[in-house]
């Protein structure tokens, strides 16, 4: 894909390119992918996503392969080793909040049968389309990631506020916000389907 052609944040790195052109914006319906990347946009709160990015293999090794049932299960020990993991964000909340998001999103897919279900009801199962011109037409949050936001924390989740969700809500391609310019925009790569993953 073109540099000058791609939206712009995407441009500092291989890996935000990679991630970016394959990743970014396309419609998730696969339960673990959606588990990691809630965990992923949670961690990066106050900080670059360059950097969860270049953390994220460390992660998924950290965290069991964002194994949701593994992670529910997590005692004191294992938080207090994840604390000292120079591979992650050793944040205190934001590494107790992989278990509270973990056990809050085993009660969301047991009530709606998955998550994918419970997130993409809020849209009715279509994507929002939007059509930016530059990078300053996007938005950081919007009524649908406040009302989102609100429900998850009813529903005990933790680092997710509204901008985080916003974040999300684009990362899973509940949203696309690429450029109208954007290559990615006319070809966007099909549907993540939701796959069959343990403990998930």
């Amino acid at each position: 894909m073109n540099t000058a052609e791609r939206c712009a944040w995407a441009n500092g790195s291989p890996a935000m390119a990679t991630y970016h052109d394959t990743e970014w914006g396309v419609p998730s319906h696969d339960d673990a992918h959606l588990f990691e990347m809630l965990l992923l946009e949670g961690a990066q709160a106050g900080l670059s996503w360059s950097t969860i990015l270049a953390k994220r293999d460390n992660y998924r090794r950290a965290l069991d392969g964002f194994d949701v049932a593994r992670i529910a299960e997590y005692d004191q020990a294992k938080l207090d080793s994840l604390l000292q993991d120079a591979g992650i964000v050793r944040n205190r909340l934001k590494v107790a909040s992989t278990v509270k998001n973990a056990r809050a999103f085993i009660a969301v897919r047991e009530e709606f049968g998955s998550f994918d279900a419970y997130l993409w009801q809020w849209v009715g199962g279509t994507p929002v389309v939007n059509h930016p011109s530059t990078m300053g037409h996007l938005p950081t949050r919007t009524d649908l990631s406040d009302r989102i936001s609100k429900d998850l924390k009813r529903r005990g989740f933790t680092f997710v506020g509204t901008t985080i969700i916003y974040a999300f809500l684009e990362a899973v391609g509940v949203i696309d916000d690429h450029l109208d310019s954007c290559p990615a925009k006319a070809n966007r790569p099909r549907t993540r389907r939701r796959a069959k993953t343990s403990g998930t």
